[in-house]
């Protein structure tokens, strides 16, 4: 028999995770789809008025775009996140027992670093719902899936999008306050329910990244298979939301519970009012009409958002994976991007926060120089010193929380 190769690996949410050596290299795919999940993310926090693409193709076209990117590029993050940590926790065959002790120390590691990350970066003042902190969430949330096989990730994922957006607005239906946030995450509660990331329906998105991590992502027929997967649930996610707000009169239904006692008289302002109010969610629906879960827009937290969106990402991630193969060079700066997520995410806030920047801003083409700038950047870097700064750094952390764990089951242990 020929000895079996290591497969290709990505090494960690945000980045390269660090392992025990030798280390596996690379899925530039998923890196190349982490890019643009960057770059979309990028796109909301910079505003419509950052594209150059308004002045070359017209407002519409940059709307369009914007419209596109806003949701879709969160979800994808989180999508890959939990790619990742399967990926880094046994791929196909998962890590159990004993093994899975020191990536589960490098992963609370992590956890912590990119939460402390997060709340610095929030402090900056930067108008941007910084998510590195609710990733740490994330993590530990997922904790208890990493010794799970595709099947029973993939179960979690549709659970979750099923039950955790009704499950969400019956709790917030009981909850006093109000939504404004002052901070991109104040707590548990905005971790779970009510902030611009719950989890409620984010951990759809990362259960079924890991799902997706559990898979052979070299084979041609599982690259099919999630190309096939994606457009069907981006259809039924979409265009199910759709059906039901238009042609069955969900949009009626969410004006009527709005007009309540005046009825008919404000029935029809109602309803121009909640369709305007479809693209400006930010993390949940309002709790003052149930008909509210119909619908699939970003941010909307619902479960027919949580089931398109995890379509995009198979589509995205999909095409990603045939593309850094078949067109290594043309992608190599997108992967090398995509490597220094974590640089690239900080690096903008950074920039924003000092500029004074934010999505109200008019001035064209700044989300291209950012994009440009990313690109060639990370691709000198990659080239002459491999690993990004913060990477190398969460990196060594996590090689120092997990070297604190025995690398091998105490003789005791296993006579038990």
């Amino acid at each position: 028999m020929t000895p079996q190769q290591p497969q290709p690996q990505d090494r960690g949410p945000l980045g390269p995770a660090a392992g025990d050596a030798p280390r596996p290299r690379r899925v530039e795919g998923v890196d190349a789809a982490r890019a643009l999940a960057v770059f979309g993310m990028l796109t909301v926090h910079l505003g419509v008025g950052s594209l150059g693409l308004a002045g070359l193709a017209g407002e519409d076209a940059a709307e369009a775009f914007h419209g596109l990117t806003r949701g879709r590029s969160s979800a994808l993050f989180a999508f890959l996140a939990g790619l990742s940590l399967a990926l880094m926790t046994g791929r196909t065959v998962p890590l159990r027992g004993w093994e899975l002790r020191r990536p589960i120390a490098r992963i609370l590691v992590r956890a912590l670093a990119l939460a402390l990350l997060g709340g610095f970066l929030d402090l900056l003042g930067a108008p941007v719902a910084v998510i590195l902190t609710y990733y740490a969430g994330f993590f530990l949330l997922a904790l208890p899936m990493l010794p799970l096989g595709a099947p029973a990730l993939a179960a979690i994922a549709a659970a979750v999008a099923l039950a955790g957006p009704q499950l969400s607005y019956l709790i917030r239906s009981g909850m006093a306050g109000d939504d404004v946030r002052e901070d991109s995450i104040g707590g548990i509660a905005d971790l779970l329910l009510t902030g611009y990331y719950p989890a409620a329906t984010f951990m759809a998105f990362v259960a079924a990244g890991m799902a997706v991590g559990r898979l052979d992502l070299h084979s041609a027929r599982v690259r099919l298979g999630l190309a096939g997967a994606g457009a069907g649930l981006a259809a039924l996610g979409y265009g199910g939301s759709w059906l039901l707000l238009h042609p069955l009169g969900g949009l009626d239904r969410i004006a009527a519970d709005l007009a309540g006692e005046h009825g008919a008289a404000m029935a029809a302002p109602m309803r121009t009012w909640a369709e305007e109010q479809l693209g400006e969610m930010h993390g949940q629906v309002p709790v003052d009409s149930p008909s509210w879960l119909l619908i699939a827009s970003p941010h909307s937290g619902t479960t027919f958002e949580a089931v398109g969106a995890v379509g995009s990402s198979l589509l995205v991630l999909a095409a990603c994976l045939v593309a850094a193969e078949r067109a290594r060079a043309p992608m190599y700066p997108f992967a090398a991007a995509g490597a220094m997520a974590l640089t690239v995410y900080a690096g903008h806030i950074l920039v924003m926060a000092s500029e004074g920047m934010s999505h109200m801003d008019t001035a064209p083409f700044r989300w291209e120089l950012f994009v440009g700038t990313a690109l060639v950047l990370c691709t000198l870097w990659r080239l002459l010193l491999g690993r990004g700064p913060l990477e190398r750094g969460l990196g060594r952390l996590a090689d120092a929380g997990a070297s604190l764990v025995p690398d091998q089951e105490p003789p005791a242990a296993r006579r038990r």
